[in-house]
């Protein structure tokens, strides 16, 4: 599948509110105990946010590909360059919503990790099965 842009946003989106919120809940109800748990929502919220432009870039450079497609290993890759960046945003400037002295940088890793692992298989596996055919509309679901 090429993705279109409102592909990438929509099926972004609904990754984020279902499965990032699913993996979300353990560590908002108290897995690590150094960190508030409200702060993996804005970290979730932010990702998805920040994501939605990442994807116009992505987009762009995808024009440059041979086949114009996006292979699976490149969204993996796209994850450390995504979570490098929040992190960033957090510790440099700072975010609303996540305080700079209650931010665990391990709760922060593993919590992201297993976020984008989960919605990285989703999408490579659940929605294909799932929904046949959002793959040949781009990834668009309206």
């Amino acid at each position: 599948m090429t993705p279109t842009l409102f592909g990438r946003w929509q099926t972004r989106l609904l990754l984020f509110a279902t499965v990032g919120v699913l993996v979300t809940l353990p560590f908002f109800l108290g897995l690590t105990t150094s960190t508030s748990g409200s702060i993996f929502f804005f970290i979730l919220g932010y990702v998805a946010i920040f994501g939605i432009a990442w994807d116009v870039i992505y987009i762009y450079i995808q024009q440059f590909r041979w086949d114009r497609d996006w292979p699976g290993v490149f969204q993996l890759i796209a994850g450390i360059w995504e979570a490098l960046f929040v992190l960033f945003l957090i510790k440099i400037i700072g975010l609303p919503g996540i305080p700079r002295q209650d931010f665990d940088l391990g709760a922060f890793a593993l919590h992201y990790s297993l976020v984008w692992l989960a919605i990285y298989l989703a999408s490579q596996t659940l929605m294909r099965i799932l929904f046949p055919y959002w793959r040949f509309r781009g990834g668009q679901w309206f």
